[in-house]
């Protein structure tokens, strides 16, 4: 009976902070580091009081957290009653609501869904439900280990790295002397868990209560649309909700559909949700939703044949998103011409990177043997060294497009650099200028940069060949820790069992989703 259901990190190659407006497209990428969520009946009788009292338990639990709560689930309004994480709860109470929802379809398959298996089960209305247990894993990637390195005298490479366990321990940073904001926060690399744990649970949940059929999603479903899609809008809806914000939705999109092309839905697809809180029934909001107009842009994207992401941690201790977006905006309205030409140049010089990215994928597809001898020859040089090889027009043709790449990479830097000085945030860091620089001076490094929003998160690199490790050994070097990550496009995935017995800890599960 148990269901499990993993969906991807992600790193956003281009389109920080423009991604946020419409109609600015953002490449983002889709990882091997993956969050699991495993989803399974609770074996206890359900006594005949929490039928009165329409109410059943949901235990989650969080094992690198050492974690371990159960809440009361109201059968009557699809409420979580003192849940302590604003992800899951979301992501609860939208998959059974959605549930609940199909349930008026098609309430005799769902009612022998529950009393299949000799499972007790509480009713409601024309709704079936039994008690939950819900494990969520995160892949070690979506966290910092350096100290954990560290202290036990190891070097900061991937090898290190490999010799922790699967969903190891995670620890927390520490609080102020004072005893003032002691709250635990974890030390992220900044890949996404938030959107790839709610993606995960809403999948699992859905395929568990027989909403979707993750092993053939792409279909239509109970609801008119592909079952893909439906993990998305709920996955979006519980994100949004649990921020207490409408972002770009880049990062539950990317867990969802894998590597893209990204073009944010119009935040007004959402005020539907946004009026849960006046009470009207959770199903009817999540019915709302589901017929909204979802506008958002997708289109298939991954890095050109024998090309490597990597991701270094240069711990630096991460970076706020939400701040730094928010000052961003301030510049915005106080300086707005200024703003204004800045994005655009911005938004012209991420198309430049896309176009020359996906020229090169198109050159691979038509001249394979030339384009495999020219990214070997330049895997092993530096970049001003590459022209070297452009002694015929096709293998000429392809240095353009990669020296191209690596131009429009150096225009988005400086752009985001500006940004950053004029909004006083800092999105590239002179820290992570001097990494960055000297990464892309590398021999066969394409290109380098900050994801996203910027900061002191990871920085990415993407490589020719197999230049890479060379890359990680530089890194070591200069006290960066090169990170297991690498690019896998596929999205959210049914797996075959539980990942802790299953071996399955990077992404490589029993049905993909393309």
């Amino acid at each position: 009976m148990a269901v499990v259901a993993s969906a991807p990190g992600k790193v956003l190659m281009t389109g920080g902070y423009l991604i946020l407006e419409r109609p600015n497209a953002g490449l983002v990428l889709s990882t091997n580091a993956r969050f699991y969520a495993v989803v399974k009946p609770i074996n206890v009788e359900l006594k005949p009081e929490s039928w009165a009292w329409k109410w059943t338990d949901v235990k989650l639990t969080s094992p690198q957290l050492s974690r371990e709560s159960i809440y009361k689930l109201s059968l009557k309004h699809l409420t979580l009653h003192d849940s302590r994480n604003p992800f899951v709860e979301h992501a609860i109470q939208y998959a059974i609501a959605a549930a609940h929802l199909a349930s008026h379809k098609d309430k005799e398959s769902l009612h022998k869904l529950f009393l299949q298996g000799n499972l007790q089960v509480s009713a409601f209305s024309s709704f079936y439900f039994s008690s939950l247990d819900i494990t969520i894993l995160g892949s070690n990637d979506f966290y910092s280990y350096r100290n954990q390195i560290e202290s036990l005298g190891l070097p900061l490479t991937p090898e290190s790295l490999g010799t922790l366990a699967p969903f190891a321990s995670i620890t927390f940073n520490s609080c102020e002397s004072n005893g003032a904001n002691c709250k635990p926060e974890v030390a992220k690399t900044g890949l996404g868990s938030s959107a790839a744990m709610t993606t995960a649970v809403v999948a699992a949940l859905l395929h568990y209560l027989r909403v979707v059929d993750l092993s053939d999603p792409c279909k239509e479903g109970k609801f008119g649309c592909s079952d893909l899609d439906v993990i998305h809008m709920i996955a979006q809806t519980s994100h949004c909700l649990a921020q207490g914000k409408v972002g770009s939705g880049f990062d539950v999109s990317c867990a969802v559909y894998g590597s893209q092309r990204y073009v944010r839905f119009s935040p007004e697809v959402l005020s539907f949700a946004k009026v849960a809180v006046t009470g009207l029934p959770l199903h009817e909001v999540i019915g709302g939703i589901l017929k909204g107009k979802w506008d958002h842009e997708r289109t298939e994207f991954c890095l050109p044949p024998l090309m490597n992401l990597f991701l270094g941690e240069p711990g630096s201790g991460g970076s706020s998103t939400p701040s730094m977006v928010g000052a961003v905006k301030k510049w915005q309205m106080s300086d707005p011409d200024k703003a204004r030409e800045n994005w655009q140049k911005l938004s012209d010089a991420n198309l430049e990177l896309e176009t020359k990215l996906n020229s090169l994928s198109k050159l691979a597809k038509e001249h394979w043997d030339v384009y495999l001898g020219v990214i070997k020859s330049c895997s092993v040089l530096t970049s001003e060294k590459w022209v070297l090889h452009a002694t015929e027009p096709i293998n000429e043709a392809i240095i353009r497009e990669l020296l191209g790449a690596r131009e429009a990479m150096l225009r988005i830097r400086i752009l985001m650099r500006q940004m950053g000085e004029a909004a006083g945030v800092p999105i590239e860091p002179e820290s992570q200028t001097q990494l960055l620089d000297s990464t892309m001076n590398a021999e066969g490094v394409l290109v380098a940069g900050v994801p996203g929003a910027g900061g002191f998160d990871a920085i990415f690199a993407i490589t020719l060949g197999d230049s890479g490790s060379k890359l990680t050994q530089a890194w070591s070097s200069h006290n960066v820790l090169a990170l297991l990550v690498k690019e896998d496009p596929h999205g959210v995935c049914l797996e075959s069992g539980d990942p802790r017995t299953t071996g399955i800890t990077s992404g490589v599960s029993s049905i993909h989703i393309e």
